[in-house]
């Protein structure tokens, strides 16, 4: 009888213990709780997926235009409102944190293409434009007739406040009538998506 006592106390004791380890939530328990920090954790992930669904340079839905005649009238074209106005040589550059908006004039005996940019013009860009890499030449279509469209990527201007340099994804539309080209440059960081915008401003092109 002593021995069958102490049997059935061990069975009893090992049943216990493995009935605690159940209830502990533990790696190969079957308790729903979660373990301590893991709240923490899945905000954390929350917050990463929200920051990359939203890259550094996309311009509000919200923007609003304004219209941008130079002086001697040619036309009229709608760049974004509040953004800073400067000039560089004969350009006029309107700029906001990590986008910009170029915008040139210049004589120009016949319209552009493929060919004539390819030769005339590439090999300049390339060569003013730090950490060049080339994109594409093509013939588009905006409200104001055919375009000459030219992609790139550059590097951009360093971070005011980190001093680091990114890189911009370039696109340079080139109008012409008359004599005349107009020449719009615009740049922000790769992955921002400004399509919309950036169609608002070519789009909005008037010759006077």
């Amino acid at each position: 009888m002593r021995t069958h006592t102490i049997v059935g106390a061990a069975i009893i004791v090992a049943t216990a213990v493995v009935t605690a380890g159940c209830g502990t939530g533990g790696t190969g328990g079957t308790s729903g709780t979660a373990p301590p920090g893991s709240a923490s954790l899945s905000s954390s992930t929350a917050a990463a997926a929200a920051s990359e669904s939203n890259p550094a340079g996309d311009i509000p839905d919200t923007q609003a235009f304004v219209a941008f005649t130079p002086p001697g009238g040619l036309f009229t074209v709608s760049v974004p409102e509040g953004w800073a106005r400067s000039t560089d040589g004969a350009a006029t550059v309107f700029t906001d944190k990590l986008n910009a908006v170029r915008i040139e004039t210049r004589a120009l005996a016949t319209a552009p293409n493929t060919m004539s940019v390819g030769v005339d013009e590439l090999p300049a860009i390339a060569a003013s434009t730090p950490g060049y890499r080339p994109g594409t030449v093509t013939a588009v279509t905006r409200k104001a007739g055919p375009v000459m469209l030219i992609t790139y990527q550059g590097t951009s201007s360093p971070n005011p406040v980190t001093g680091k340099a990114g890189t911009d994804a370039i696109e340079r539309y080139e109008f012409w009538r008359d004599g005349h080209e107009v020449i719009l440059t615009l740049s922000g960081p790769v992955g921002a998506d400004n399509v919309d915008p950036w169609r608002t401003v070519t789009d909005s092109l008037q010759w006077q």
